[in-house]
């Protein structure tokens, strides 16, 4: 039985939300714990992407919110809606945190089914709201539901669940592989209808990683991996809008007011950065010259104001959320809490993957995907799923902590 470790994982300080002092801070956990009893890296890192994000959400929106009708010309109105979504990330948290990894694991299989089954409400004509070609929002009054960025944490509990029901049958492709791969070439089938190639990316990492850290067989696996890359060039071929960024990806500079405009200006935010960027809040291309900076190209503002040295921090804290993410899954593991450890594998991928992504994209390393950058991006749905994703990972190494001082989880 091969169960190993994996990337990233994070979750923001919600401690300080319940109340002040060590009393408070002792009702954070269920059952007599505190958060001294937390993994204080993962949360620190966390709360300091968190507070980034809402810095350079700030700064990278402030003249688009002010210029636009939509808004109402007030120039804090993204920055005060993620403030919200970051409340209510906290609060949502808070909640998920006060729920035992047993109970997870009860619940996954029907937060998946109920996943899919929003996937498909969302694609219902009328009913999914359509923002620039692609449909992948529902409308729930001021504030949009993007069913996709849920899916990503049901994918999580749902293949670690699979995985420890089907650990006899890992060997096998017909009893171990096929069923899951079914499944999540359907939900594929439902994020290509959207269209969302990027979630498809990651969800479809998420669910087959945590197969692999599992011990499905390495052949099948090696296989998968060769028919996953052949698919995706033919989704890629097989459709010219994909094709066409991949191909302005290449040389942006070919048609840069054209289909490489986004990248072109991305780049030339992370050139004019330099070292230690132009100040905070100077940035040139966030004045109505970069498209989407304070949601998928946020990056590229924080490089052109806080220059390398900037960057360097914001990939210093992902990585370090991504060594601590490893030692909560391996101890989870090593203690035989395998749903718990491939949780927090899965939840690592997840994360790790996203902003690999992201990062690749702003610096012209990979085609444009549409992801968002994991708890700093604009974005109500992206930022709240990743607060209940990190309060299970602390679940996870609570639980791990308290089984290692000889109590009970």
């Amino acid at each position: 039985m091969k169960l190993g470790a994996s990337l990233t994982g994070m979750f923001s300080s919600a401690s300080r939300k319940a109340g002040s002092g060590p009393r408070a801070a002792d009702r954070f956990v269920r059952g007599g714990g505190s958060t001294r009893e937390l993994d204080p890296l993962l949360i620190w890192s966390a709360v300091g992407l968190l507070l980034l994000g809402l810095v350079m959400v700030y700064s990278a929106s402030i003249a688009i919110a002010e210029g636009s009708r939509f808004t109402g010309y007030q120039p804090y109105y993204f920055v005060m809606r993620h403030a919200l979504f970051m409340t209510i990330g906290i609060v949502c948290g808070l909640a998920a945190f006060q729920l035992s990894m047993a109970r997870w694991q009860q619940l996954a299989p029907a937060l998946f089914v109920a996943g899919v089954v929003l996937l498909i409400v969302v694609l219902i004509p009328g009913v999914g709201r359509e923002v620039n070609g692609a449909q992948r929002w529902l409308s729930l009054g001021p504030v949009n539901l993007q069913p996709s960025e849920l899916m990503k944490i049901f994918a999580a509990l749902y293949a670690a669940d699979y995985t420890v029901r089907k650990l006899d049958a890992m060997s096998s492709f017909k009893r171990g592989f096929l069923p899951m791969m079914a499944v999540i070439l359907f939900v594929g089938f439902l994020l290509l209808r959207e269209p969302d190639f990027g979630a498809f990316v990651v969800i479809t990492t998420i669910a087959f990683g945590v197969l692999f850290l599992g011990g499905v067989n390495g052949r099948v696996f090696a296989l998968l991996a060769i028919a996953a890359v052949v698919g995706f060039i033919i989704l890629i071929l097989s459709s010219p809008y994909r094709l066409e960024r991949v191909l302005g990806f290449m040389d942006p500079w070919k048609d840069a007011f054209g289909k490489g405009y986004q990248l072109s200006h991305a780049l030339i935010a992370f050139g004019r950065g330099e070292w230690f960027g132009v100040g905070l809040g100077a940035s040139v291309e966030k004045l109505f010259y970069l498209p989407e900076a304070h949601t998928d190209f946020l990056l590229a503002v924080i490089a052109e104001e806080l220059g390398f040295v900037g960057i360097m921090v914001v990939i210093a804290l992902f990585a370090l959320l991504v060594q601590r993410a490893f030692v909560i899954g391996r101890e989870a593991i090593r203690l035989e809490r395998y749903f718990a450890g491939l949780v927090a594998q899965g939840i690592g991928l997840w994360i790790g993957v996203q902003s690999f992504i992201n990062m690749g994209v702003n610096m012209g390393l990979l085609p444009t995907k549409g992801l968002t950058l994991p708890l700093m991006s604009f974005g109500g749905s992206g930022i709240v799923a990743n607060c209940v994703a990190l309060a299970i990972l602390l679940r996870c190494d609570w639980e791990v902590r308290q089984l290692k001082r000889g109590g009970s989880a």
